[in-house]
């Protein structure tokens, strides 16, 4: 508009108005994916265009027609998906999910240390279990799903929506799923003894292989859930895959009740594939696998596919392969890690495995709340925009979900590192379990608790190197963990007890994450250039100041608590300080105006109203 001129109204097409800058986030019904300042450049731009305003009494800013969620014209020739609210409401549907799943998976973890305590016979369950859970989570569960689904997505621009590429990959996958579960179950003596110190007396290297033939099969289950998994994610399909896990638990936790009502005991000396127990424990738990992977297939065959025998390779398959021989070169780097911590376990008293997985769960749960539920919802966005070559929007992404990760997990691992024991108490002892061993697990907790936020970030940064078709970088950094980690798990045994050496596992785990998400963000730092990490390290600031507090607040809280009998004041405690230490937390950081916490209180505040 020229100097001088006459104001024009404000409906004028050629009209400006004045942009307000806006701390926090729009208000909206998902996770805010996108990093508010880069998409709200208000330094550089102070004032926009506005369209013409139609006569729609209903139509407010940033959704007006030509509007994107930040306000800002949307381009004519990319309009907004409609696929987009779907994964909006899905987002929460899994996040709700993924918390029952995380409960009740609790729960028959719990029943198993009531029925059986945290002695050797737990220890060769948890043992013989993790083999196929090994798969699930590191081959199929996790990494690999970050292959497969963007390929199926991108087979559905095919004349047949995909549909032979689907059969061809679930074909292939099938067939080395049976060898591969076959040949675990026959190799199942030696898989055991890779995992076992072999010290008399603290192990049963023949409950643990009696363990393993009935739960191995479970790999084939494993890798069937994970394949129809992301069959149903890339047709937009989230419900089932989220609320299957939980159908799971509850056969599980079933198969405990009839397991704890039923008379006898578990014997390791000798062991007989025969006892009634035995049987009921290894068939029941692999059955919850079973029924986990056969809810999948009704809402497969609602979304109009069929399975068929199709046999061959084609030019996306090698594609495939390629990028999978790294992802098999990352869990086999996992694995060695994962075998000398196990033997460095069974080095120490009967129960550390039992502990440590325990622990480790636990450790878990906040993230798969929360960190899950950002990376289903930034993911789509994540990888849309490296397949675009958009490193400035990669770049935004990552930092805003390094920053909202920052201040939902470090208040709650600051305070997990103070009720930790209590937790351990409150929760397994009980039944077959003592005290000791109850509050040992709380103290693994509390120890590791430093590593929550580090752990988030690397599977985040994981996410962005994926999202940029680039599989070789993860497993180079799993290499440095996995040489930093060994030799401080040997260093285990020489410098602690064998009461201690657990404690001594979970803060090695930690500390390897730590390692990783430095490594992390300086290979991203060199990848894709400057970060934004001034403005997460400042957030970070903040939020360690917070939980300071928080943690001083939450410990003269339990200097006051009376003792009623070590379970109920480990009760009282973990409620007391819980919420003190995260009400003061947050509360420091709402009062102090961090921007990121707006958004995440807004989500959890709509998924407490949807559950």
């Amino acid at each position: 508009m020229p100097f001088g001129a006459p104001p024009l109204p404000p409906n004028d097409p050629d009209a400006t108005m004045l942009i307000p800058r806006i701390s926090g986030v729009q208000g909206g019904n998902r996770w805010p994916v996108a990093d508010p300042d880069v998409l709200r450049p208000y330094d550089a731009l102070a004032t926009r265009m506005m369209p013409r305003i139609t006569a729609s009494p209903s139509t407010s800013f940033g959704e007006g027609p030509g509007l994107d969620a930040t306000g800002f014209h949307a381009p004519v020739e990319a309009p907004e998906k409609p696929a987009a609210p779907s994964l909006a409401k899905s987002s929460s549907r899994i996040a709700i999910a993924s918390l029952i799943s995380r409960i009740t998976g609790f729960l028959w973890k719990i029943m198993l240390v009531w029925a059986v305590g945290t002695g050797v016979v737990n220890d060769s369950f948890n043992i013989a279990n993790t083999l196929p859970n090994i798969v699930f989570e590191l081959l199929l569960g996790g990494v690999l799903s970050s292959v497969v689904v963007p390929l199926l997505v991108r087979s559905q621009d095919d004349k047949d929506g995909g549909l032979a590429y689907t059969q061809r990959m679930l074909t292939v996958a099938f067939v080395l799923l049976v060898i591969g579960s076959v040949a675990a179950v026959a190799a199942a003596p030696w898989l055991t003894s890779l995992y076992l110190d072999g010290t008399p007396g603290k192990t049963s290297p023949e409950l643990t292989t009696a363990f393993a033939r009935l739960l191995l099969p479970e790999i084939l289950f494993y890798g069937l859930f994970a394949l129809l998994s992301a069959i149903l994610n890339a047709k937009q399909v989230f419900g089932p895959p989220a609320w299957a896990p939980v159908v799971n638990n509850l056969v599980v936790i079933f198969t405990l009740a009839v397991f704890m009502l039923t008379p006898g005991e578990i014997t390791f000396n000798p062991v007989e594939m025969s006892q009634p127990k035995l049987l009921l424990l290894g068939i029941g738990v692999t059955m919850g696998i079973v029924v986990q992977a056969i809810m999948l297939v009704p809402p497969l065959l609602r979304s109009g596919f069929r399975f068929k025998w199709r046999w061959g390779i084609d030019k996306r398959m090698k594609e495939f392969g390629g990028l999978a021989l790294w992802i098999l070169g990352y869990v086999a780097v996992s694995q060695i890690g994962f075998t000398v911590n196990t033997r460095v376990l069974t080095s120490g008293d009967p129960g550390g495995v039992t502990i440590y997985s325990n622990a480790w769960l636990l450790f878990q749960l906040p993230y798969g709340v929360i960190g899950v539920s950002l990376l289903t919802a930034i993911m789509p966005r994540l990888s849309r925009n490296a397949a675009d070559g958009d490193t400035r929007k990669v770049v935004a992404d990552l930092s805003y979900a390094s920053r909202i990760s920052t201040v939902m997990l470090v208040p709650i691992a600051a305070v997990m590192s103070v009720i930790g024991t209590s937790v351990g108490v409150a929760l397994f002892s009980g039944g077959e379990n003592s005290t000791t061993d109850a509050s040992r697990l709380g103290e693994a907790l509390a120890i590791s608790a430093f590593g929550l936020l580090p752990y988030a970030l690397v599977m985040l940064q994981l996410r962005v190197f994926y999202a940029m078709k680039d599989a070789r970088t993860p497993t180079l950094i799993m290499v440095v963990m996995t040489l930093v980690k060994i030799p401080l798990l040997y260093l285990c045994p020489v410098l602690l007890s064998d009461q201690n050496i657990v404690l001594g596992a979970m803060m090695v785990n930690s500390l390897t994450f730590v390692v990783g998400a430095i490594m992390g963000q300086v290979w991203l730092w060199v990848s894709l250039g400057n970060l934004r990490s001034r403005r997460v390290l400042g957030v970070i600031l903040f939020t360690v100041v917070a939980s300071g507090l928080g943690v001083l607040a939450a410990v003269a809280i339990g200097w006051v608590v009376p003792d009623f009998g070590e379970r109920l004041t480990a009760w009282i405690k973990l409620i007391l300080q819980g919420i003190v230490g995260l009400g003061v937390s947050f509360g420091v950081l709402a009062l102090l105006k961090v921007d990121e916490l707006a958004p995440a209180t807004k989500r959890i505040t709509r998924l407490i109203k949807r559950g």
